[in-house]
């Protein structure tokens, strides 16, 4: 029998034995029942004793006075105890209804059991108050102007004298890392070759953080500086808060040009963020799709710009297959060229190709690494050559860097194709035209660039006028950055102005200077974190780890060892969560930690395994094996990214040892599932149901695996893949996802229903009724 409720809990209750009148019964004989004895056992038992102030519970009882009310549930009968407005507490009894325990002074008490409750619920509500706070000063505002730029607009500078362009094609590949392109491996041969005849112009894009697919393609069309919000954007798949729709960006600016068409072929990205913007689409999904697919491109014969990403990121980049992926997109490359080339109308269209991002070497990307922040970027023309005198290509990688030729800020793109087709820069634009560009004009240029930006800066820092009155005679003796960028623009001014001046040497430095100063000042402005906010919501964050470790204290120190043990791993955590570098190698903490645990319990249970033989010794033994099996699974993390690991080394070179590990996975889990799922039903149909379901989720991964890395089914045979391309991946993910979440409604509702309807049932046999003081 187990004291229920807050009497079991507490350590401060004073317990009296009372007669008929209320009076204290000190009777030395011993009581006979066993009832009151076990309730002492139990409550001595946990918390040492009773309290000093209370009697012994060896005591006779004659008439008692009963305070009490009889429930009656499940044959059981149990006694209310109260006094005057204490809350009642109720005790299982085996003792008849006269009789009865008077607790007093508990009112006063809030037990362990109540305050753990109280610390939880407060820990639950401070979490997601904490979340919010913080969110609002991560996410911080970035300055933003409505509308559309225009040539009669006067801060967009005029429309310049003419464009050597009047069409592009803008290829972006998923995670082209510039190395991929310009280093002695590559595959992109004939790249190459117009890089060496000055056909190609090519440049390292520094992509900024987060390296995520549509963070970048916004800061390549807009010119702008992406937020770590569209890290979270980027993963819904049906969002339509975060399209471009209403922004202003390059290409709504050549849909506006007279004429002006637009085709897309690829990720459905583009389409999400860019609704309604083209004429013709041929969109794949970008979030479920095999990154060895290849789309067919074949230019417009009306000269639309066409915007095309192709997904090559299948495995790490010394991946086997990256070369053959390589020299194809640059079989793609060739064909556009040489339509240019030989296409009349084709002549004056300008060829783009670039990565969204890049990659490191396990092909992950996300962060901040120089492989995953170093994509490559090339402008192709046959025009090209009158200013170009071609480079070396291909040429070695640089030391510790990826960065090949001249390096350009990924948002350059857009003030650069603006001016290399003839329409405005886009408002929100940050990014600076590309000097190395400029041979094709004789004037004007980066002065509307210029001017374009101290729209931005102005909105940035609307205190302060940019004017004459605002400067000094030494931009570095500034004391904010708003005024050294006032400095810097009417330096930069104070030389445009005089029509003699506008270009030379000292004008285009000015504006460059200016130009690239305010892009750094802004792109820091996007990360300019609200930190009185962050520091409140980590502060509530903090409060609601203290509350809820309080609420599992108890027995984390009933555990002695064990507890401590666990807090100091968990404290080390929280602290190791602060440094960037200890969050991307987290696994190894945790490889030590466990490493360390398994140690522990063996030196701790030595005398129980006296013999060499013993099974204890043998079973920590074969657990430290496994868990450095674990270890070199899968490399992950920075350091030791790409490295030779049993996932991506060993098995796809013994694939029929690892479709067999897949085996045995799809049965265990098969099995589990036909014993625990659907208990309501016969044991039949739940087998069957959970066969269904296993083989359709293997045979998704067969076909998967099929269309993403057919090399992994070789020696498996044509019949064993055959049933399953029937239908599509997409749908077969769908009918699987559906199964997945029609068993779990049939195995957890009808639980939730029996709990809840049991308990209202047990709530209604329950009803109080009083005994009166009569002894029976």
């Amino acid at each position: 029998m187990r004291l229920p409720g807050p009497i079991a809990d507490s350590k401060l209750l004073e317990f009296q034995v009372c007669d008929v009148q209320n009076r204290r019964i000190d009777s030395p004989k011993p009581l006979r029942g066993q009832v009151l004895n076990t309730v002492q056992n139990q409550v001595a038992g946990k918390h040492g004793g009773w309290d000093a102030r209370g009697p012994h519970f060896n005591r006779n009882i004659e008439k008692i006075q009963t305070y009490a009310w009889e429930i009656t549930k499940s044959g059981q009968h149990y006694l209310t105890l109260s006094t005057g407005n204490a809350r009642k507490n109720y005790m299982p009894s085996l003792v008849s209804s006269h009789k009865m325990i008077k607790v007093i002074k508990h009112a006063s008490v809030m037990s362990p059991r109540s305050l753990s409750l109280l610390l939880l619920t407060l820990a639950n509500l401070l979490i997601p108050i904490s979340i919010f706070i913080f969110a609002t000063g991560f996410f911080p505002y970035k300055p933003f102007i409505p509308g559309r730029a225009t040539f009669q607009d006067p801060n967009n500078g005029g429309q310049l004298a003419s464009a050597p362009f009047d069409k592009v094609i803008f290829m972006v590949v998923d995670a082209l890392r510039s190395d991929f392109v310009y280093s002695p491996e590559s595959g992109f041969k004939f790249t190459q070759a117009l890089i060496r005849s000055g056909a190609a112009m090519p440049f390292t894009a520094h992509a900024t953080s987060p390296t995520i697919t549509m963070p970048r393609v916004k800061a390549i069309t807009t010119g702008s500086i992406p937020s770590f919000l569209d890290v979270i954007l980027n993963f819904a798949e049906s969002d339509t808060t975060s399209n471009l729709a209403s922004q202003d960006t390059w290409l709504a600016q050549l849909k506006d040009k007279q004429g002006g068409k637009l085709v897309m072929y690829g990720d459905d990205t583009w389409l999400k963020l860019f609704p309604d913007t083209f004429l013709r689409v041929d969109g794949t999904s970008s979030f479920f799709v095999s990154a060895l697919i290849t789309l067919g491109i074949n230019p417009d014969h009306e000269g639309s710009p066409h915007t095309r990403s192709c997904l090559t990121r299948s495995t790490n980049s010394p991946s086997p297959h990256m070369v053959p992926k390589q020299s194809e997109m640059d079989g793609i490359v060739e064909q556009i060229y040489r339509a240019i080339e030989t296409e009349e109308h084709l002549h004056s269209t300008l060829f783009v190709l670039c990565g969204d991002h890049g990659m490191n070497d396990a092909g992950n990307h996300g962060g901040s690494a120089e492989g995953e922040t170093s994509p490559a970027l090339v402008f192709m023309s046959p025009k090209l050559q009158t200013i170009s005198q071609g480079s070396e290509s291909p040429v070695a990688l640089p030391e510790a860097t990826f960065s090949y030729y001249n390096t350009v800020e990924q948002s350059d793109i857009a003030p650069t194709l603006a001016g290399l087709l003839g329409f405005p820069i886009p408002l929100n634009n940050l990014g600076v035209f590309i000097p190395d560009l400029l041979g094709f004009w004789e004037k004007g240029l980066l002065l509307q660039n210029a001017r374009q930006i101290l729209n931005i800066v102005r909105g940035a820092f609307p205190r302060l006028s940019f004017s004459e009155a605002e400067t000094l005679d030494d931009c570095t003796l500034a004391m904010s950055a708003g005024e050294t960028l006032s400095c810097l623009w009417f330096d930069a001014a104070s030389l445009v102005d005089v029509p003699s001046h506008i270009d030379t040497a000292a004008a285009l430095h000015a504006l460059t200077r200016f130009s690239k100063h305010a892009q750094d000042v802004m792109s820091s402005t996007a990360s300019n974190y609200n930190l009185s906010r962050l520091g409140i919501g980590i502060g509530l964050a903090a409060l609601a780890t203290v509350a809820g470790t309080a609420t599992v204290s108890t027995a984390l120190l009933e555990t002695q060892a064990t507890g401590l043990w666990i807090s100091l791993v968990f404290t080390a955590y929280g602290i190791m969560m602060f440094a960037t570098s200890y969050v991307e190698e987290e696994q190894h903490f945790w490889y030590w930690v466990s490493s360390s645990w398994l140690g522990w319990l063996l030196l701790k249970r030595r005398n129980a395994a006296t013999l060499p033989g013993s099974l204890e010794l043998w079973f920590a033994a074969s657990l430290l094996v496994l868990l450095r099996i674990v270890r070199a699974w899968n490399q992950t993390g920075q350091k030791h990214a790409g490295e030779p690991d049993i996932a991506r080394t060993f098995l796809p070179a013994h694939n029929i040892l690892l479709w067999l590990l897949v085996l045995v996975t799809y049965l265990d889990v098969i099995q589990r599932l036909s014993r625990r799922a659907v208990p309501w039903a016969s044991r039949h149909l739940a087998t069957a149901a959970s066969l269904a379901l296993g083989i359709a989720a293997l045979g998704f991964k067969v076909a998967f695996t099929k269309a993403d890395a057919p090399e992994l089914l070789e020696g498996l045979g044509y019949l064993c893949v055959r049933p399953f391309e029937q239908a599509s991946l997409v749908a077969q993910a769908r009918a699987i996802f559906t199964g997945i979440a029609i068993m779990m409604v049939l195995t957890s509702f009808p639980a939730v229903y029996q709990r809840v309807r049991g308990g209202r049932e047990t709530k209604g046999r329950g009803q109080l009724k009083p005994i009166g003081k009569s002894a029976h």
